[in-house]
């Protein structure tokens, strides 16, 4: 029986669409991706819903792309919708990566941001390197106490994760302390910066979080995604969408470079070594 990764539910106006891998942290492999993928459209689709919260079972919102459970599945085909590149299955070297990542990384994320429905991420305990990609292309975020925010891959020799919003999340100056130390950025920190919207007790974050998306969702819904379109162009005539073309490319010259020079494109890294550099 497959594993199901995702669980969704609807309360009144309010999807909430939930990580269920929490043995491993949630830890997004691509059946994971591909069913929030469904969720998402599930949500968009029904028009009782006005509201997307996307939650992560267990202590933590989600560790990142699966780089290293039972369950990695980076090797198999999916149904593809988010890009136009062909199969990443039976190709080799940048071509594969390329054409993978093209698809479940930046074109789903992207994807997901223009979902046109206001998305509201909960996120407790570690929202690390992929698990900011889903937290980032939500337009608000929610954080608990104990939450922290990592992107440690430049460990990696990878200038940060596919979805690269770094230098519109945070100030640039900001974003490259958190790229160059790979450090976890506590949720209090994040919220001063202005790129988490409220921090609460942990026992308090899924009663703050469905109050938010119940007073949102008394809004017009035609009202609400013509405001969330507005913003999103002007994030990127500002060179979101520009800057993160360019900052794919370099990512994926990082992948090659450390196949070319050491046989392995996560330069030697594992989730274990990722996890134990940060502080």
């Amino acid at each position: 029986m497959a594993e199901e990764t995702v669980r969704y539910e609807r309360r009144g106006p309010v999807a909430v669409v939930t990580m269920d891998r929490p043995d491993y942290r949630n830890a997004q492999n691509s059946a994971m991706t591909y069913a929030l993928d469904a969720a998402f459209y599930r949500a968009a689709d029904d028009d009782e819903v006005k509201v997307v919260v996307l939650a992560g079972a267990g202590p933590h919102f989600s560790a990142g792309h699966d780089i290293g459970t039972p369950g990695r599945d980076a090797d198999q085909s999916f149904d593809r919708r988010a890009s136009l590149w062909w199969d990443h299955v039976g190709k080799s070297g940048g071509e594969s990566r390329y054409a993978r990542e093209s698809e479940v990384y930046l074109g789903m994320c992207r994807r997901w941001r223009e979902l046109p429905k206001p998305m509201i991420a909960m996120v407790q305990g570690a929202c690390v390197a992929g698990g900011l990609m889903l937290a980032w292309c939500c337009d608000l975020i929610v954080a608990s106490e104990d939450a922290f925010f990592a992107d440690p891959v430049v460990r990696m020799g990878i200038p940060g994760v596919e979805y690269f919003a770094h230098p519109w999340v945070m100030p640039p100056r900001v974003a490259r302390e958190f790229l160059y130390t790979g450090d976890r950025m506590p949720a209090a920190r994040a919220r001063e910066l202005g790129w988490v919207n409220r921090v609460v007790p942990r026992d308090d974050l899924e009663a703050e979080t469905l109050g938010l998306a119940e007073r949102i969702a008394a809004m017009p819904r035609f009202g609400l995604a013509l405001t969330k379109k507005a913003i999103n162009q002007a994030e990127d005539l500002m060179g979101m969408r520009a800057g993160m073309d360019s900052a794919f490319g370099l990512h994926h010259l990082a992948h090659a470079h450390n196949a070319e020079v050491g046989g392995d494109s996560l330069g030697g890294q594992t989730a274990k070594s990722m996890a134990e550099g940060g502080k």
